[in-house]
């Protein structure tokens, strides 16, 4: 939306340096492609992030066993104890449709075969 003049408007106190603001601008922006399209960057984001992740390991650790003596000291549930809750319902849920599944199994069974009708079937008034 922004539109450089082409030509310099004397009575624009601001022109000039919005002009060298957008060159400015362009000239870092073509150096931070370069820089970040090279594979020494790359390599070092990645042993950058290797060294943060192996660090931040016991931190996360140390968070979770304090969050869970905190939550456990309130009587609230933790995570795990969330998750175990869920397999267990997810268990007898699955149980549950078993069951149901053989009810209607054992419904379908036990109804009479339907006969001819006349012969064996109930009697016409």
């Amino acid at each position: 939306m922004s539109q450089t003049p082409e030509t310099f408007n004397p009575f624009d106190p601001t022109g000039m340096f919005k002009s060298m603001r957008d060159a400015n601008m362009d000239a870092w922006s073509k150096m931070m492609i370069q820089l970040v399209n090279t594979e020494a960057y790359a390599q070092a984001t990645a042993v950058m992030l290797d060294a943060w992740l192996s660090g931040s390991g016991p931190f996360r650790k140390a968070v979770q066993a304090s969050m869970a003596q905190a939550l456990s000291s309130v009587n609230m549930p933790t995570r795990d104890d969330v998750t175990r809750l869920a397999e267990r319902l997810t268990n007898i849920e699955v149980r549950l449709d078993n069951l149901e599944a053989k009810l209607d199994e054992g419904r379908r069974a036990a109804r009479p075969a339907p006969g001819p009708k006349g012969k064996h079937g109930p009697t016409e008034n």
